[in-house]
Protein backbone atom coordinates (compact mmCIF):
# COMPACT_ATOMS: atom_id res chain seq x y z
CA UNK A 1 0.00 0.00 0.00
CA UNK A 2 1.12 3.53 -0.66
CA UNK A 3 0.23 6.50 1.50
CA UNK A 4 0.95 10.14 0.74
CA UNK A 5 3.10 11.88 3.34
CA UNK A 6 3.98 15.53 3.87
CA UNK A 7 7.57 16.41 4.75
CA UNK A 8 8.49 19.72 6.36
CA UNK A 9 11.71 20.91 7.92
CA UNK A 10 11.24 22.71 11.23
CA UNK A 11 13.17 25.72 12.53
CA UNK A 12 15.73 23.41 14.19
CA UNK A 13 16.45 21.55 10.93
CA UNK A 14 14.52 18.41 11.93
CA UNK A 15 12.39 16.81 9.21
CA UNK A 16 8.81 16.26 10.38
CA UNK A 17 6.60 13.90 8.37
CA UNK A 18 2.89 13.23 8.66
CA UNK A 19 0.46 11.00 6.85
CA UNK A 20 -2.78 12.94 6.25
CA UNK A 21 -4.81 9.75 5.64
CA UNK A 22 -3.93 8.45 9.11
CA UNK A 23 -4.81 11.09 11.73
CA UNK A 24 -2.07 11.52 14.31
CA UNK A 25 0.47 9.46 12.35
CA UNK A 26 3.53 11.71 12.59
CA UNK A 27 7.25 11.04 12.79
CA UNK A 28 10.54 12.87 12.37
CA UNK A 29 14.22 12.45 11.65
CA UNK A 30 17.50 14.32 11.47
CA UNK A 31 17.61 13.74 7.71
CA UNK A 32 14.89 13.47 5.08
CA UNK A 33 15.75 9.78 4.52
CA UNK A 34 15.63 9.03 8.24
CA UNK A 35 12.28 10.81 8.56
CA UNK A 36 10.83 8.84 5.63
CA UNK A 37 12.06 5.54 7.10
CA UNK A 38 10.55 6.51 10.47
CA UNK A 39 7.16 7.41 8.99
CA UNK A 40 7.10 4.08 7.12
CA UNK A 41 7.53 2.32 10.49
CA UNK A 42 4.87 4.55 12.04
CA UNK A 43 2.41 3.79 9.23
CA UNK A 44 3.00 0.05 9.62
CA UNK A 45 2.39 0.30 13.36
CA UNK A 46 -0.72 2.40 12.83
CA UNK A 47 -2.18 -0.11 10.37
CA UNK A 48 -1.30 -3.03 12.66
CA UNK A 49 -3.08 -1.29 15.54
CA UNK A 50 -6.19 -0.73 13.41
CA UNK A 51 -6.21 -4.43 12.44
CA UNK A 52 -5.72 -5.49 16.06
CA UNK A 53 -8.78 -3.46 17.06
CA UNK A 54 -10.83 -4.69 14.08
CA UNK A 55 -11.02 -1.21 12.58
CA UNK A 56 -10.82 -0.62 8.83
CA UNK A 57 -7.70 0.88 7.33
CA UNK A 58 -8.26 4.03 5.28
CA UNK A 59 -7.63 3.42 1.59
CA UNK A 60 -4.33 4.66 0.21
CA UNK A 61 -4.44 7.94 -1.69
CA UNK A 62 -4.00 7.94 -5.42
CA UNK A 63 -2.45 11.09 -6.74
CA UNK A 64 -1.84 12.56 -10.15
CA UNK A 65 0.64 15.18 -11.27
CA UNK A 66 -0.42 17.97 -13.59
CA UNK A 67 2.16 19.98 -15.49
CA UNK A 68 1.42 23.59 -16.37
CA UNK A 69 3.38 26.07 -18.42
CA UNK A 70 3.89 29.46 -16.82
Amino acid sequence: MRYRVVVEQDEDGIFVVECPSLPGCVSQGKTRDEALANIADAIEGYLESLAKHNEPAPPPITEETVEVAV
